[in-house]
């Protein structure tokens, strides 16, 4: 019985003593430390240095290049700063940090030139992976009543000359662009005979076409469709 006593003394002893040391390590609560960080919390994420990629920014000094404008880099060099443009496009880059409006307006000249062919040869398949459905429908339904009649287009874009956009704005999560395109085209519609029914085989003629596409931010993919279209002029 007694070499039990001892045997628990020496343990509450050791117990003691580890506990002594682990209070000297860790230190003392003093009831101002500060709470634990979550760095999954909005609020904690703005405490904590931002990082990209591999570098971390740490906090701005004076003279240095503020952050904020940094971000807008690419919007500032397409359009004026004091400008309405500038700043629709900025909540479009509040919503999407990687949007830059030039590469943007690059993309929409190409589209518009795929979509221009593919409406003329009946190319559904390119159509509807540039349209949004409610467009799509609607090409599609015209491509179907001119198979129906037995017509044929030939259609050939000389070249885009502009290609500005005329309005930015959110919806909700999505990024609605609205473009002012010049272009100049050559196309003709054939009857079953061959005989141009409309249009001019040689003439080269000025479209004016404003084109409205839209992208859901939150999206991973990163294309745009084509959510409206309409002549101007």
């Amino acid at each position: 019985m007694g070499s039990i006593d001892f045997v628990t003394l020496f343990f509450m002893v050791a117990a003691v003593i580890i506990f002594i040391q682990l209070r000297s390590v860790l230190g003392r609560r003093t009831g101002n430390e500060k709470p634990p960080v979550d760095p999954f919390s909005p609020a904690d994420t703005e405490r904590q240095p931002q990082a990209t990629g591999k570098v971390v920014q740490l906090p701005r000094r004076d003279g240095m290049p503020n952050p904020t404008e940094e971000r807008y880099k690419a919007v500032n060099a397409f359009a004026p700063a004091d400008s309405e443009i500038n700043a629709q496009l900025r909540r479009i880059v509040d919503a999407d940090a990687e949007f830059d409006p030039k590469e943007f307006v690059a993309g929409a000249r190409m589209a518009y030139e795929m979509i221009v062919a593919a409406f003329a040869e009946g190319d559904r398949k390119t159509l509807k992976s540039l349209l949004s459905r409610e467009v799509y429908e609607g090409f599609d339904a015209a491509i179907s009543e001119r198979e129906k009649r037995g017509e044929t287009v030939k259609s050939t874009l000389v070249g885009v000359d502009k290609a500005d956009i005329a309005q930015a704005e959110m919806r909700g999560s999505e990024a609605h662009l609205t473009l002012r395109i010049v272009s100049h085209l050559i196309s003709a519609t054939y009857d079953k005979a061959g005989a141009v029914i409309d249009g001019d085989a040689e003439a080269v003629s000025e479209v004016k076409d404003i084109w409205t596409f839209a992208r859901d931010t939150r999206s991973r993919d990163p294309n745009w469709k084509l959510i409206a279209t309409e002549s101007e002029g």
